[in-house]
């Protein structure tokens, strides 16, 4: 629908009256989003525009915007946007396709069945009609919404062909050019646990299986059928599932009681080692952003999804039972560990594993190695008007040298051509030489004599700055210029929200990608990588709310890197008082 550029024909603010009907409509169109939900898509006081615009084909859409595109009315039926749905993501039921149709969708098309990639659970229950969010494999942050073109019984019936949903809105369409333009959070898709399936829904993957839906299905039928012998088609597959289940359970009940020992680990390290009692009360986000991660150990990964408790206020709460920590609830839905006894056999108890010299840090599955920051040194480079101080030092223009070697040539240069002063060894006599390296046009006939650190420092300013950066195990690399530094700012965004954005990582030899991930995990929250605005072929990450701290943290602690190569830092916020 909006695959082209529309007409806007009016752009108003809204009245406070269709702003209250808004909120009632929103509620009944999305009966899923609650009270604090809807206040917050809609805010009582905040900015918000009605757009009234007709799109390429002559359809009158009503858009309602702030600072993004949040709603659209097409029909007086409501739908909310992409930037709406990645802050809900589980608004909508949503299907997955592969990411190369996501170019097709922008286009105008509409998704078909055969793109459509069928989870281990079974698809969405919908029905006819009704609105959907289609997201791409790996992410669960919607990137087309669409009306479904048939039931999900009719999609299976119909052994996956033919047209599924009717597109109207997609990531990268002219609507959603109309917002601040940013990228699909990065959102993990549902584990799902094999333990928690009930008999229908096994029933259904069976029947998925068995229905020769793909190419894939059929070849997995055939082989069933060949190693079945005397059962029955269904009945092998049955017996296969069933294996298969009570495998992955098996497997995942494994996964859980690492991931357990590993929490437990991070959690009695970080209270042992990280944790003062002038840190109390200490909220629990905080405790687990900039203590637990930091603490995880060499080679694994804190998920907090992957353990038997899920969620970290449940871990809490049981910590709490064995009388280790007390938390506490001191404003509304925020926790805070507010006394911790370590004196408890647990943590006394508690032995800090060393880290080995030789272990590298593995993300699981992943076998990327450890960072290792790259060796800066700033260089100078021979200008053409000081060329005749250094050629006989076998330096011509444009050679680099460090301050060191800049300090010895000049020194040597002086006491070469005996300009040392006699009376007075701190002072060096200007020859004509020096005069025109150093000296202003307004100076050549006044000044006859400086000392040495003005000899020095003005020679060092008058050179051409470059840096030498020399990554482990590769050769150094010379460039000119001053290395910019990582910068760390603070930006804000629709809905007066503030987001952390961090450019020049690759400068430094940091993947932003991967940069984005360890934070996304750090700080809780979505992170992008999207294009850095006015840099060509660079990466900026952005992260929700203000992580400075986190940030800071990761780069200086973590990756080693020099904070006079970090600016931003002072952003941070600032400890509040405490309740």
């Amino acid at each position: 629908m909006f695959a082209k550029a529309f007409r806007v024909k009016s752009n108003t603010a809204i009245k406070g009256s269709d702003r209250r009907k808004l909120r009632t409509d929103v509620t009944s169109a999305f009966p899923t989003l609650g009270t604090d939900q809807v206040s917050e898509l809609i805010p009582g006081k905040e900015e918000l525009n009605v757009m009234k615009l007709y799109t390429h084909k002559g359809v009158a859409v009503t858009v309602y915007t702030s600072g993004n595109p949040i709603l659209f009315e097409l029909e007086k039926n409501l739908y909310p946007t992409v930037y709406t749905l990645w802050s809900y993501p589980d608004l909508l039921p949503t299907f997955t396709t592969w990411p190369l149709v996501l170019e097709k969708l922008v286009g105008g098309a509409d998704l078909m069945l055969p793109g459509l990639v069928v989870p281990p659970a079974g698809l969405p229950q919908v029905q006819k009609g009704n609105l959907c969010a289609i997201a791409l494999v790996g992410n669960r942050a919607p990137v087309a919404i669409g009306v479904a073109a048939m039931s999900t019984a009719e999609m299976l019936t119909a052994g996956l062909k033919g047209k599924g949903f009717s597109v109207l809105h997609t990531y990268q369409d002219h609507l959603w050019q109309s917002g601040d333009k940013s990228c699909p959070p990065s959102i993990a898709p549902l584990l799902l646990d094999p333990t928690d399936l009930s008999e229908e829904k096994a029933d259904a993957a069976l029947q998925e299986r068995v229905g020769g839906l793909t190419l894939e299905r059929r070849e997995e039928s055939g082989e069933v059928r060949q190693s079945g012998g005397e059962k029955s088609l269904p009945e092998a597959s049955e017996d296969d599932s069933a294996g298969g289940l009570s495998q992955d359970s098996t497997d995942s009940k494994k996964l859980q009681e690492q991931m357990d020992k590993v929490l437990e680990q991070c959690f009695l390290h970080a209270l042992k080692c990280r944790v003062k009692k002038a840190d109390l009360p200490l909220l629990t986000s905080t405790f687990l952003g900039s203590h637990m991660f930091s603490c995880c150990p060499e080679g694994r990964q804190l998920d907090i999804k992957k353990s038997s408790y899920k969620k970290l206020s449940k871990f809490l709460q049981h910590m709490q039972q064995e009388e280790i920590v007390q938390v506490k609830e001191l404003s509304k839905g925020v926790e805070s560990i507010v006394a911790v006894d370590w004196k408890h056999p647990r943590i006394t108890s508690f032995v800090i594993p060393e880290p080995s010299p030789t272990s590298q840090t593995v993300q699981e599955g992943s076998g990327e190695q450890s960072y290792h920051p790259p060796d800066i040194k700033p260089l100078y480079c021979v200008p053409a008007s000081m060329t005749l101080l250094f050629q006989e030092s076998g330096h011509k223009k444009g050679s680099a040298l460090e301050g060191s070697e800049v300090r010895m040539i000049v020194i040597d240069y002086a006491k070469k051509n005996d300009l040392v002063d006699a009376s007075n060894k701190n002072l060096v006599k200007l020859d004509p030489i020096l005069c025109d390296c150093i000296l202003e046009k307004n100076e050549q006939h006044t000044v006859v004599k400086l000392p040495w650190d003005s000899v020095l420092s003005r020679c060092f300013e008058r050179m051409q700055p470059a840096y030498q950066v020399t990554f482990p195990g590769q050769e150094p690399v010379v460039k000119k210029g001053k290395i910019c530094p990582i910068d760390i700012t603070l930006a804000q965004r629709a809905s007066n929200k503030k987001v952390t954005v961090v450019r020049n990582l690759e400068a430094y030899g940091l993947d932003p990608g991967s940069v984005a991930a360890v934070l996304q995990q750090r700080c809780q929250a979505s992170t992008t990588v999207t294009p850095a605005p006015g840099v060509k072929d660079s990466l900026q990450v952005q992260i929700q709310g203000n992580q400075i701290h986190h940030v800071g943290r990761l780069l200086l602690e973590e990756y080693r890197l020099p904070q006079k190569h970090i600016q931003g830092l002072e952003k941070a916020p600032k400890a509040g008082k405490k309740k």
